[in-house]
Formats: C-alpha cells, structure tokens, sequence
C-alpha cells in the first residue's frame, strides 16, 4: 500500500457537506484524471481504489496534527498530554482535561478522517463490480474498512450520519443522525458479508499481509457484539478466530510492538507506515499527508530533558502522553514487573541505566516515559530519525481479542474458559493464573485489560461501556456528557445535524 496510488482524484470532499469552493474546483477540469464512471471497472482499478481505503486510514496528520489514537488515549486515565505546556496543542491539552467543546480540532478531524475513509469504500463497495473473485474480495475488505470506521463513531459519539452512498447536494442538510442500533446493524451486516468471502490471513502473500482477513472481520464483530453487550455471539466470534489458528501471542508485549513482528502472530488489524522516503527537514510534507508515522515522534520523552541511557533504544521525541502515576501503580499493585518495563518506564529506572531527565517540573510530567509506543531508534530509517518512523498502528491484537472472549464467556456464563483466555495472557508475561469466577473474574478482566492493553486507546472506551468512566475519570474532569464526544460544530451548522447533550 505505502508507494502505490489510485489513478482517480477523490479528494476534496466532506461526509455530509461540500464547500462552495470545493464545489468550484470539482467542476474544473483536472488533466490526466479519470472521469469516475471510467473507473472502478478492472481489477486493477479495484485493486487501486482499496489502496485509497487503507491509505486514508493512514491520515492521521494531514494538515493538522490529529489522532484518533490520541483522542482515545488521552481521555483515559493513563497519561497526561504532555508536550512543551499547555498552549502546546492545545486541542489534544484540552481533551486531557476534559475542558474541550465541539470546536475542537483533532475531535473534528477525527470525525472527518472517519468520513473520508467510509466515502473511499462506499465507492468500491457501489461501483466495483463483483464479476471476479479478486473483486469479490477487495469489495469484502472495503466493507471490513467501512465497518471499521462506523464502529469507531458509534462508540465515540453514539448516533452518526449512516452514509452508504453519494449525498446529493439536496440531501446534505437532512441526512440526519441514525440511531446507534441502525449503525451497528450496518457493522454487523458489513462483516457477516464480509466474512463469507475474505480468506484467513495465511493464505496472503507477504506483499499483501496488510490486508484484513476473515480474522479480522471476526474479530471486529466479536467486538462489535461485546459493546452491544450481545456476550453469546460475541463469544461465537471470539472463538472462532481464537480456534482458526491462525494467531498466537508474540513472546512478549514488546516484541508485539517491535518491528519485526509487524504483521507478525499477534496481528489482528493493523495499518502500516514506512521508513524508507528518506524525510528531511527540507522535504518532509508538513502540508500534506506524510507515509510516515510522525505521530510516534510526539510520543518521546521530551528532547529538553531527555538523556538516552547508552544501552536503551528510547530516543528522545516532543514529550506527549506521558504516564500517570495511577497507571505505574497499577502495575506495581499487580505485581506485574515483565509487562509493566515494556510499557511503562520511570526516571529513576532511566538514571540508573546511566541516563538522565534533567527537569522533574517538566509540563505534565510525573515522572514515567511510555514505551509502547514509543520512538525507537531500532524501528527507523531516513536521513532524520524523527521523521521517518515506519511504526504501525495495532488496531486489533489477538491478546485483546483473548481477553474481549474472556469477557464475553464470563457474561455468558462460561467461567472455565473465561478463565483459560485470561490466563493465556498473563502467562506471556510470567503471572500467576487467576482461578477466580463471577464478579470477581469480571473484575480480573478489567484490570487484565487495563495492564496489557495500556496505551491502545481501549481504555477509554471500555470505561465507558462498563459503566465505570465517572468512578476512573472523574477527579480527571470527566462528567457524563463525555460519555460521547461532541458533533463537530462545522457539521451541526451546515448539516444540520443535533449536537450530542451538554456540548
């Protein structure tokens, strides 16, 4: 995907709403583009228009740093924002705190990056026709994009625009919000079709392991179910990727996170950056849409105060999502040692590696540094580290799809294998099985969830599903209207649509 392009110009275009001056540049004439009813026609067009679909999941940064794992992990209780203070994007600072509005821009652009990428698979979904069996599968993966996507606005703002085709203009303002029932039965529907075409991931090639497999859509529906709290089929789902053999747990959560697993066992979801476009400060698209992850860069320790100790591949970055002290002490509680030094690192660990952090009153800071993902200096390339991270974001891993099934069993009265899966992923990290049942057993898999999964931007809204985001996020600032993100004000006032309560 990284190098490769569509051949049609989608671009300039909005979930419900088109600008005026849009609107101009569409009725222009662009030499050497391929009038759309032209498209969508071949293999290889299909082939090319799915690229578009995975690549817009890749826009994080565009022209404006925003971050749907950001937002996710910064409304949870396990970092601070960071960065140099609080005027240092200020739109992920005032997510931190939980003072933000529906102006916000990275909640903005979160939404559009949704949309955008739901508008790239509406088209192979509507146009590609499914006269071959390779175009019977890149439509099945854009329905797995689609439903993606949907199941990331459902569960962060509730009811959204259901779009599945073209809005005509006489549409734009009354396209309207559905009900989240009506967009989960949509996932759902997306992914069933889609499960009974996509192959399982062993059969890709290495040029295509990217791609979504019957794994992954299982995975997502399971997922799907579980937030829908339907623990029966969730559970079905669960197993059935669980019992494909197909994944296995990586050695150790690092190794999950390190480059040469990209891909790798663990691997569910994934969507993959490069190090090899040899990014400068000359050359770097900061206007634009880099393939690089440039979002890993923020996550280092911050380089005014940062002294890598001479054994560690840590490097220095802009100093967002810095660790809390609540999540160190969960760990520590746990007595979970293996698993915590791959996520979690403290000052004092640093220095007695023979580095330092010379600013104990650093913006945010109290005094921990992320690992998970953080800016290695093994996972590089370029002329200019920071700029060249190839790091992939992990959407879905098969640790987290244990412990999704150990939570569905649980609900749906199956303890003993409840149980196994818990213990399954406490093993990697060298913990004690847990033999605990009901209630307490559901307990274990909150916290299971809150250790292995740390810094995955599941947090968040596990705590929300759980009914336990006002208990966890309250000293934060949270109150109930953040059990859902804001409407975009820009999409309230041209597409009319109703604004979630208390923004």
């Amino acid at each position: 995907m990284k190098n490769l392009f569509i051949k049609t110009t989608i671009i300039c275009f909005s979930a419900l709403t088109l600008s005026s001056g849009c609107k101009k540049f569409l009725e222009q004439e662009v030499p050497g583009a391929y009038p759309e009813q032209d498209f969508y026609k071949t293999d290889v067009d299909a082939t090319q228009a799915v690229y578009g679909v995975y690549d817009m999941m890749q826009a994080h940064y565009n022209n404006n740093w925003a971050s749907i794992y950001m937002i996710k992990t910064l409304l949870s209780d396990e970092s601070n924002a960071g960065g140099n203070d609080a005027g240092d994007q200020p739109g992920y600072q005032t997510l931190d705190n939980f003072n933000f509005d529906a102006t916000n821009d990275k909640v903005r652009d979160a939404w559009r990056m949704s949309y955008f990428t739901i508008y790239r698979a509406n088209k192979v979904i509507n146009r590609v026709d499914p006269a071959t069996a390779l175009r019977k599968r890149l439509i099945a993966e854009a329905k797995v994009l689609r439903a993606y996507n949907y199941f990331e606005l459902v569960s962060l703002w509730g009811d959204v625009p259901l779009v599945l085709n073209d809005i005509p203009p006489s549409s734009y303002t009354s396209t309207g919000r559905s009900p989240k029932a009506s967009v989960y039965a949509q996932i759902e529907k997306d992914l069933n079709e889609a499960i009974a075409v996509l192959p399982t991931k062993n059969v890709y090639s290495t040029a295509d392991k990217f791609r979504v497999s019957k794994g992954t859509a299982q995975a997502l529906l399971g997922k799907a179910l579980l937030y829908q709290q339907k623990y029966a089929e969730a559970a079905t789902q669960f197993e059935a990727v669980i019992t494909s053999n197909q994944y296995s747990l990586a050695p150790s959560v690092g190794a999950a996170f390190s480059q040469n697993f990209e891909f790798g066992q663990e691997s569910v979801f994934e969507i993959s950056y490069t190090n090899q476009r040899a990014y400068d400060w000359g050359n770097f698209p900061w206007g634009a849409a880099p393939e690089s992850n440039i979002h890993i860069q923020l996550m280092g320790p911050r380089a005014d105060f940062y002294t890598k100790a001479p054994s560690d591949s840590l490097m220095a970055g802009w100093g967002f999502i810095l660790p809390k002290q609540k999540l160190w002490d969960a760990f520590q509680a746990a007595g979970d040692v293996n698993r915590r030094k791959q996520t979690i690192m403290s000052a004092a660990e640093l220095i007695a590696a023979g580095g330092n952090w010379s600013n104990p009153a650093a913006y945010d800071y109290e005094g921990f540094f992320q690992r998970k993902y953080g800016s290695f200096n093994t996972q590089t390339g370029g002329p200019i580290t920071e700029l060249n991270y190839g790091t992939n974001w992990r959407h879905i891993r098969y640790a987290d799809v244990l412990l999704m099934a150990a939570e569905a069993f649980n609900k749906s009265g199956n303890d003993p294998k409840a149980r196994g899966y818990v213990n399954d992923v406490r093993s990697r990290s060298g913990l004690a099985p847990i033999s605990t049942s009901g209630t307490a057993l559901f307990t274990d898999i909150v916290k299971e969830r809150q250790l292995e999964l740390a810094f995955e931007g599941v947090r968040f809204t596990d705590l929300v599903r759980w009914g336990m985001a006002t208990a966890e996020l309250g000293t934060l600032g949270f109150t109930a209207k953040h059990n859902l993100l804001p409407i975009p004000d820009y999409d309230v006032k041209t597409g009319g649509l109703t604004q979630n309560p208390g923004y």
